[in-house]
C-alpha cells in the first residue's frame, strides 16, 4: 500500500510513514544489480523533450550508452530543436558523437513508450507539469528514470513524488534528478573548506534576519546555449507548466545547501526543516523580448491570465527563509531577461563559520566568473589561522592539484583555482550522467539521496504554498 501524505495526517503517523517509506526505498536490493557497467548495456529513451537539458546529456557518448536512443515526442518545434542540437553534437570537429536518433512524432507517445519499452532508462526534460506523469509511468513499467529538475512545482506534485519514489523501491529502479552544481568547482571547495574545523569552525546557527546560509542566483531567460541562441517554448512563461522560480532553479540552491552543510546525513523533512517564509514577484516581459525568445508574435491564449497592457507577467522571481536542523538559511532566485553586455547566469553563496566565512562571488569586479573567498572572523588569532590555512592548503593540494589561497586583505583570502576545474555548466551534465551510471552498477542510490530528495522538494513547494498566501493577503 503506498503512502498518501495529507494535511489530514497526524505529525506521529506522517513520521511513521516516513521511517517506513526509508527503510524500503533506501534498503539496498540482495539481488544482483540489473547493470554491470558493460559496453552499451544502458538504452535511452528520452521522451518530450522541450528543454534544452535533454540534449545536453548526450553532449558527450558514454562506454555503457548504446548509440541508439529511442525519442518519442509530439511533432512540433521542441522536439526538432532537440534533435537539431544533438546532430550538432554528431557532426563537430573535436570529439563528435555517434548517437542514432530513432524518432517517434505522435500524440501517443507516452502509451507508446511504455507499449514498446525499448530502452532501460528515461531521460525527461521539458514541461514540468507533465514531467511527474511521465515518471510515474516509467517506473510503473520498471524503467529507470533520470531527470532534469524540478521533479515537483506544487505541493500536489511532491505528493505524487512521494509515491513515485515508493514505486522506484520496489520496482528496484532508480529515480535521480540532475543537480549539476554538485559539480561546479567552486561549490565543491566552499563544501571541503566546511569540512576542516580549523578553518571554519562549526556552521554558525544564524537567525531568519541574518541567516548563516544565504544563496543568490540570478539567471536569464535569452541566452546562447551550445553556440545558437535559445529559443524557449511559450509554455515556459506560463508557471502552471514551467513552474514558479521558487520551485524551479531554487532546487539547485536548496539542494546546495543541504548537500554542503549536512554531507551524507539524511534530512527528514518532517521535523527537520520549518520554512518561515516565502515570497514571489513577477517579471515583466514586452511582447517584442517575448517574440525574441520564443519565435512567436503573438501569446497563447494560456498566457492570457498573466498580461496586462501587453506585458507578461511571469513569476519566476521568489525567496524562501527557513530553518534546515539548526541552520537559519535563505534563498533567493532572479529572472531577467538578458544579461548585461559580457554578464551571464551568476550564483552567489555565503557560509558563516565561528572561524571563517565562505562566500562565492561571481560579479562583474570577478569578470562574471565564480571565485570563492575566505573571510577570517572577528576575534580570531591571525597567526594561528594563518598556519591553519597553510595546512589546509597542502591537504587540499593531495585532492585538487594547484588550488591555493591568496591574500587579499589581512583577513581575507582568495582561492586561486586553476582554469581547469571550471569547466563549465553544459559539461556538468556529462558528470551528473556519468554519477548515475555508477549508481546503475551499484544498484541503488546513496542511503540519504532518497530522503533528501523528498526534503528538497518539500522545502520548495511550500514555500511557494506560503508565498501564495502572503500575497494575497
Amino acid at each position: 500500500m503506498k503512502p498518501i501524505f495529507n494535511s489530514q495526517f497526524s505529525i506521529f503517523n506522517s513520521q511513521l510513514l516516513l521511517s517506513i517509506f526509508l527503510l524500503i526505498s533506501c534498503t539496498p536490493s540482495k539481488e544482483k544489480p540489473a547493470f554491470s557497467g558493460a559496453e552499451n548495456e544502458i538504452k535511452l529513451m528520452v521522451i518530450d523533450p522541450g528543454h534544452f537539458h535533454a540534449s545536453l546529456i548526450q553532449k558527450k557518448s558514454y562506454p555503457q550508452i548504446s548509440n541508439e536512443v529511442y525519442v518519442y515526442a509530439p511533432a512540433g518545434e521542441e522536439v526538432n530543436q532537440y534533435l537539431k542540437t544533438v546532430e550538432q553534437f554528431n557532426t563537430r570537429t573535436e570529439e563528435p558523437t555517434h548517437w542514432n536518433e530513432i524518432v517517434y512524432k505522435g500524440d501517443d507517445f507516452l502509451s507508446k513508450l511504455i507499449a514498446e519499452k525499448k530502452g532501460n532508462v528515461l531521460i525527461t526534460a521539458g514541461n514540468n507539469k507533465e514531467k511527474i506523469n511521465y515518471i510515474r509511468q516509467a517506473l510503473d513499467a520498471g524503467i529507470n528514470v533520470l531527470a532534469d529538475k524540478p521533479l515537483a512545482i506544487d505541493q500536489e506534485g511532491f505528493q505524487k513524488l512521494v509515491s513515485s519514489f515508493e514505486t522506484a523501491g520496489e520496482k528496484g529502479v532508480l529515480l535521480y534528478d540532475i543537480m549539476t552544481e554538485r559539480y561546479e568547482i567552486t561549490n565543491i571547495l566552499q563544501k571541503e573548506l566546511t569540512l576542516l574545523p580549523e578553518v571554519f569552525g562549526m556552521l554558525q546557527p544564524g537567525t531568519p534576519e541574518s541567516p548563516a546560509v544565504e544563496k543568490r542566483s540570478v539567471h536569464h531567460f535569452f541566452k546562447t546555449v551550445a553556440g545558437n541562441p535559445l529559443v524557449r517554448p511559450a509554455w515556459y512563461y506560463d508557471v502552471t507548466q514551467q513552474g514558479e522560480g521558487i520551485v524551479d532553479v531554487t532546487t539547485h540552491l536548496v539542494d546546495l545547501v543541504q548537500w554542503t552543510c549536512y554531507p551524507g546525513q539524511i534530512i527528514d523533512y518532517t521535523k527537520d526543516i520549518q520554512i518561515i517564509g516565502g515570497r514571489h514577484w513577477p517579471t515583466v516581459l514586452s511582447k517584442q523580448q517575448f517574440e525574441s525568445s520564443t519565435g512567436q508574435s503573438s501569446y497563447p491564449s494560456y498566457l492570457s491570465p498573466f498580461i496586462r497592457e501587453d506585458s507578461l507577467y511571469v513569476y519566476a522571481n521568489g525567496s524562501i527563509s527557513y530553518k534546515l536542523k539548526d541552520a537559519h538559511a535563505k534563498i533567493t532566485v532572479i529572472w531577467d531577461f538578458e544579461a548585461p553586455q559580457g554578464g551571464r547566469d551568476t550564483h552567489y553563496s555565503l557560509l558563516k563559520g565561528t572561524k571563517a566565512t565562505l562566500e562565492i562571488i561571481q560579479g562583474k569586479e570577478q569578470q562574471y566568473k565564480p571565485e570563492l573567498y575566505i573571510t577570517m572572523a572577528p576575534g580570531t588569532n591571525p597567526d594561528v589561522y594563518k598556519k591553519a590555512l597553510e595546512t589546509a592548503q597542502a591537504s587540499l593540494e593531495k585532492q585538487y592539484p594547484g588550488v591555493s589561497f591568496e591574500p587579499v586583505a589581512d583577513d581575507r583570502w582568495r582561492v586561486v583555482i586553476p582554469a581547469s576545474y571550471h569547466v563549465g555548466h553544459e559539461a556538468h551534465f556529462a558528470q551528473v550522467t556519468e554519477k548515475y551510471l555508477q549508481y546503475l552498477v551499484d544498484g541503488k542510490l546513496p542511503d540519504w539521496e532518497v530522503p533528501n530528495m523528498l526534503a528538497k522538494y518539500y522545502t520548495t513547494t511550500k514555500a511557494l504554498e506560503l508565498a501564495k498566501k502572503e500575497s494575497v493577503k
